[in-house]
């Protein structure tokens, strides 16, 4: 089940959801608004390697804004941190985000429980458009879940993206055994 506005202000009451810094005016009926951050990320090489870390170069977006070009991946990051202990979150891109052309992540829109950090998002786009840190981006979903759980993200000994950051995280494939 989907948790609705005052479910959500009900479990960031009590500690269960954490959204650093947040604002009212962005918790919809069912949702809550997330931004973009000020940092993105392109990697060095054009070819990507799954094997091996792909090193990326940080680019501070300023106040004329940044624009996105077809043809590449960038990494994003939300402006909020979140903590979820007890629902699992999901990222969508905003409508309005969407119709201009803009998607905010490849594959990795479902968060774990215990996930805590900001969002690193997987930014393409179909044509040249302009971004602006700030701007609204996405939208978290929780679900609630059935059952106890066994292995929250954050306590995982091998879970790859738990060290807090305000900057997006290149992939971490390598560390995987294949």
């Amino acid at each position: 089940m989907i948790l609705s506005d005052k479910k959500i202000l009900e479990q960031l009451q009590k500690g269960e959801i954490v959204i650093e810094p947040f604002r009212e005016e962005c918790l919809g009926t069912n949702s809550y608004d997330v931004h973009l951050g000020k940092y993105f990320a392109v990697y060095k090489d054009r070819v990507l390697d799954a094997r091996k870390h792909n090193e990326v170069e940080h680019i501070e977006i300023g106040e004329e804004g940044f624009e996105l070009q077809p043809g590449t991946l960038y990494l994003g990051v939300t402006e909020e941190y979140t903590e979820t202990h007890n629902s699992v979150p999901f990222l969508e891109g905003k409508s309005s985000v969407g119709r201009l052309g803009i998607d905010i992540h490849a594959t990795a829109g479902k968060g774990d429980v215990g996930f805590c950090n900001t969002w690193t998002l997987e930014i393409s786009c179909v044509q040249p458009v302009r971004i602006y840190a700030g701007m609204p981006i996405g939208q978290l979903i929780y679900f609630s879940i059935d059952g106890d759980i066994k292995n929250l993200y954050n306590k995982k000994p091998n879970a790859k993206y738990n060290t807090r950051t305000i900057k997006p995280v290149e992939s971490m494939m390598w560390k995987n055994k294949f």
